[in-house]
């Protein structure tokens, strides 16, 4: 693996790993991690700090996973392993949200990082996806049920679409990964006691 590969891996996690939630709470005088679910991504940052900020940490959460891969396809010169090294800086990145240095590796579940890595490889994934999403949360109230069934099929759906298969065995490592972060979600869906929007109470 060559140098500027192994600089492309190390600078797409770094930049996946900056906590804007974090950062933005910071700048109002709060600290994301300790209200609401702790959580450092856009759902929590909208509950702490209101919609404005929280649909701008959704945007700048998408623009940290599109920006890495997209550059390291301009940068990666072309060969018959690119493809495959261009899919693993969006893994990178997406680790890098979820285990961010800058935070002794404590972030977020990767949900809206992992939305901006796919948005290079399949943005017509992402709508597909999108639609569950929003067919999910509408119909149960609950965010992190749509976010589950959206990651869990955007392999399927990149799978369908023609990617390549070092970019659909990325998908899925992603997407297991983004469950695996919402295991205490899984937990509390199961006990009954996740917060439901429509209610703003545990359902």
């Amino acid at each position: 693996m060559s140098f500027l590969v192994l600089t492309s891996l190390l600078c797409s996690y770094l930049v996946g790993a900056i906590p804007f939630g974090f950062l933005f709470s910071r700048a109002m005088g709060k600290d994301v991690r300790q209200e609401g679910s702790g959580n450092i991504g856009a759902t929590n940052v909208n509950r702490v700090l209101g919609k404005k900020l929280g649909v701008l940490t959704l945007l700048c959460d998408v623009a940290k996973g599109f920006l890495p891969v997209y550059v390291a396809s301009l940068v990666l010169p072309p060969s018959v392993n690119s493809e495959i090294f261009i899919a693993l800086c969006g893994l990178s990145t997406v680790v890098g949200h979820m285990f961010p240095i800058y935070l002794g590796f404590k972030g977020g579940k990767g949900v809206a990082t992992a939305l901006g890595v796919f948005l290079y490889f399949s943005p017509l994934s992402i709508l597909f996806a999108l639609l569950f999403f929003v067919a999910v949360v509408y119909m149960s109230g609950f965010v992190s049920a749509g976010s589950l069934t959206a990651a869990a099929l955007i392999p399927l759906f990149i799978w369908l679409l023609g990617s390549s298969i070092s970019t659909v065995l990325v998908a899925l490592v992603i997407a297991i990964l983004v469950w695996l972060k919402h295991s205490s979600n899984i937990g509390r869906l199961i006990r009954g006691e996740e917060k439901n929007w429509k209610t703003k109470e545990s359902a």
